[in-house]
């Protein structure tokens, strides 16, 4: 509720304390006709709200401590009973100077869905309906697959079959918050603190988790060009479109920015006392000192391509804004025989069975003179030798080759035993010149 408050444009909103809150839940402030005015507000999570629950807030007004006039509201995600509406309407006939407004599930649904919440299972979730854009509308949406094939040997992206392409829009907020706390002793000032932060995290289920220093650069370098996020439309591109919840409350974003920005600044610092003894002290900041200036949600579209080539698939995986993306995930530049990784390394692709290997991986076929797999390929000796072919066949062709072979030749299709022939050789006449005393 505070989050529904809050964008509604009240000031001032805050939580009652826990202890004793008198049937006070949120105290806030509005301004009308240049009166401010407070408002004490009950909730309830309940099925009914009866007439009882209305009269205690009545009570609970009088005896707020404010300046100036008050009124009341109780919020409820279930309904009221005639009683309770009948003695709300009563308060408002008679120009009570406490009035209480009565707001129900589906009045409280209606409000939350224009502001931009949802009302799920009881809790006020954000509801967003702007995304960084999917892909680039300047080139094709394959783009990116052909530019991570474009460095494979022996393959041309034209090729390429079409990918299998699903978007997951990824909830994420983008919060901006300052610290700004002092920390003295006796001696006068030993630490201090005044920093602005800037971060991005997931927003899904579950706790928050931070972003990557470079999938946040995307997100904020990119959020003044954010799209609708139209699933229908989107569906007559992608294969697949999955849209996710956020998890939380705006509240419950803020509270955890704080915590985490609590531990992170706390720190110890050494000093020295009036004395002269050192001290160490633990300076951690106040929950006040840190002040939570923005949470902006945006979806994070995730969009993940499936190449199938023969008997092999390739998954890519990136976050997208336009042009800009992030490679999260990229089976094309991988061995598919080992552990070999990383845009760095050579790859070849093997056109017998669809593999894409490195270097070590990769052959030259006998009879074709083309790249060829280890884990494809038919293997046999030749000059003590192994040759690769890409089939029984081709293997039983270059035995009809090599059986017609001069001794000569036989010997060249292994080079290195070849070499050794000529040294040995050239060492035998040396030795024999020697021996005979010509040299």
């Amino acid at each position: 509720m505070e989050d529904v408050f809050r964008t509604l444009g009240y000031e001032n909103v805050r939580q009652a304390e826990k202890t004793a809150d008198e049937g006070r839940d949120v105290i806030m402030e509005e301004v009308v006709d240049g009166t401010r005015r407070a408002i004490v507000v009950e909730c309830k999570h309940t099925g009914t709200v009866g007439r009882p629950v209305v009269q205690k807030l009545h009570s609970a007004i009088a005896t707020f401590d404010f300046d100036g006039p008050k009124r009341g509201m109780v919020v409820t995600t279930g309904r009221f009973t005639s009683p309770a509406q009948e003695y709300a309407d009563r308060l408002q006939q008679n120009n009570d100077p406490h009035p209480i407004e009565l707001l129900d599930g589906e009045d409280l649904r209606e409000i939350a869905d224009e502001i931009g919440l949802d009302l799920y299972n009881g809790r006020i979730e954000i509801l967003c309906d702007e995304t960084l854009r999917p892909y680039d509308p300047a080139t094709d949406l394959d783009a990116p697959i052909q530019e991570a094939f474009h460095d494979i040997e022996n393959i041309e992206a034209a090729d390429l079959p079409t990918p299998h392409s699903a978007v997951t829009f990824r909830p994420v907020v983008a919060v901006t918050a300052d610290t700004n706390a002092v920390f003295e002793t006796s001696v006068g000032v030993i630490h201090r603190i005044n920093d602005q932060t800037r971060f991005v995290a997931h927003a899904e289920r579950g706790q928050p988790q931070v972003v990557d220093e470079n999938v946040a650069t995307l997100v904020t370098e990119n959020l003044h060009a954010t799209v609708v996020l139209d699933s229908e439309q989107l569906g007559e591109i992608f294969d697949e479109v999955e849209e996710r919840r956020f998890g939380q409350t705006q509240t419950g974003y803020k509270e955890w920015t704080v915590e985490r920005l609590q531990q992170h600044h706390t720190t110890t610092v050494t000093y020295t006392g009036d004395n002269n003894v050192t001290y160490n002290k633990t300076c951690e900041p106040n929950l006040s000192d840190i002040s939570v200036q923005s949470i902006e949600p945006v979806f994070l579209p995730e969009v993940r391509q499936m190449t199938e080539i023969q008997e092999y698939t390739y998954p890519y995986e990136y976050y997208a804004a336009g042009p800009s993306r992030v490679t999260a995930e990229d089976g094309i530049h991988q061995c598919v025989y080992c552990d070999t990784s990383g845009v760095d390394e050579t790859y070849t692709y093997c056109p017998n069975c669809g593999a894409i290997a490195c270097s070590t991986h990769i052959k030259t076929e006998r009879l074709e003179g083309e790249p060829i797999c280890t884990g494809c390929a038919v293997t046999e000796r030749f000059a003590l030798k192994t040759k690769y072919f890409y089939d029984g066949q081709n293997l039983e062709a270059f035995r009809e080759e090599y059986a017609d072979m001069p001794l000569h030749e036989k010997t060249m299709e292994n080079k290195w035993l070849a070499g050794g022939s000529v040294v040995a050789t050239l060492l035998l006449v040396v030795g024999l010149l020697v021996i005979g005393g010509i040299i």
